[in-house]
């Protein structure tokens, strides 16, 4: 994949399918520690345990509608080709854990892609799920959850289209005013 935006999508999905209803991203760029780290967090039913045993392994998945599981497989490719790797805890019944790991410098790292449009993208498409949304770049930090949003404008429709561009707007203003170099060498 072409950005990490497009992993961070897939994964989400995977989470969504397992049953998931609250899906928290977490991104923390460093770029002082040349450090980049993505964690992607559901409250679903959890890995099957042959799916854990061979989560390397594109041809292993729990889904019925496709006989490979690449997304996973293809993030830690990703991640290892940037001296990173990718970490998984399961439980069933009780989620799944992704954590992927980059040299943020590396040559062979993906940008990270237009985080603004998956977010919204995901909200827009998965009325029912809730999403919790953290950046976080050389410790200046943003963070979105539907939860408040929600609990805060109850007459207000996630999947309106004038609510969605506003949310998108406000992620992407958040996002560029933490990429801004405040002393950073």
């Amino acid at each position: 994949m072409r950005e990490l935006s497009l992993h961070i999508l897939d994964v989400v999905e995977n989470g969504i399918t397992a049953g998931g209803d609250c899906i928290w991203i977490e991104v923390d760029e460093d770029r002082k520690t040349d450090h980049l780290k993505i964690v992607i967090r559901d409250n679903g039913h959890g890995m099957p345990v042959e799916k854990m045993k061979n989560i390397n392994d594109p041809f292993i998945t729990s889904r019925t509608t496709r006989r490979v599981g690449l997304g996973l497989s293809l993030l830690a490719a990703a991640a290892e080709r940037c001296d990173g790797g990718v970490r998984v805890d399961s439980q069933p019944g009780k989620g799944t854990e992704i954590a992927a790991t980059f040299r943020y410098g590396h040559i062979d790292r993906a940008p990270l892609g237009d985080m603004a449009a998956t977010v919204t993208t995901l909200i827009i498409g998965n009325p029912g799920v809730d999403f919790v949304y953290f950046h976080r770049i050389d410790g200046k930090d943003f963070s979105l959850d539907t939860r408040e949003i929600r609990s805060e404008m109850p007459d207000l429709s996630l999947s309106d289209p004038m609510v969605i561009h506003q949310l998108t707007e406000t992620i992407r203003s958040a996002l560029k005013a933490l990429t801004l170099d405040e002393g950073l060498s």
